[in-house]
């Protein structure tokens, strides 16, 4: 493994979720990974899926021509590391504009024979790094779809690889000496990933 993708969706700089995603970026260019870093707040990524996008969303190739940029960036991965806070027991809305607009026929999945295939198997190494305002137990209780949507949607596009989901739950009532554990976990699972 040589090249990795880190997604990283929060658009405040003196976020804990910045100082994770510092983390992933600086352990993974330290164990002698070329990290592509894409702030995609930073990079002023578009996320709404157009009306004209969606009625090409089926047109291959020409559906990608609007985030043509953005699928090479992920085709060159590697691995695919996804730096992001959960709101609502959701995505930010940018990252799910991310998978919306970038995750399309032909790049994450290929129809073929009536069924769905991955499209994404460069990818060998999968993981999420990610903080919940709520309790582990109220995001079993609302479902965790952004743990299912990484961990079954996302790795079976990247074609089932190895695949980590670092989550730290109670953000808000988190002490100083937990944050700082964390993020050695976070450390920790960069070194090994």
């Amino acid at each position: 493994m040589t090249r990795a993708l880190v997604l990283f969706a929060h658009p405040c700089p003196e976020s804990f979720n910045a100082a994770v995603h510092f983390t992933v970026v600086d352990t993974l260019t330290t164990r002698g990974w070329e990290v592509d870093d894409c702030d995609l707040n930073a990079e002023g990524f578009f996320p709404v899926l157009t009306e004209l996008e969606r009625r090409g969303y089926h047109d291959q190739p020409a559906n990608i021509e609007p985030v043509k940029d953005y699928v090479e960036r992920v085709r060159a991965a590697d691995a695919m590391v996804m730096v992001f806070p959960v709101w609502n027991f959701g995505y930010p809305a940018i990252l799910k504009g991310f998978l919306d607009r970038v995750f399309l026929p032909g790049v994450s999945f290929k129809l073929q024979d009536g069924g769905v295939r991955p499209g994404l198997t460069n990818i060998k190494k999968l993981a999420a790094c990610t903080t919940y305002g709520g309790t582990r137990m109220r995001a079993r209780l609302n479902g965790d779809p952004p743990r299912k949507c990484v961990t079954r949607a996302v790795w079976y596009a990247c074609g089932m690889p190895k695949k980590r989901y670092v989550a730290l739950y109670d953000m808000n009532n988190n002490t100083d000496a937990q944050l700082t554990a964390h993020l050695a976990r976070v450390k920790r699972e960069m070194e090994t990933l």
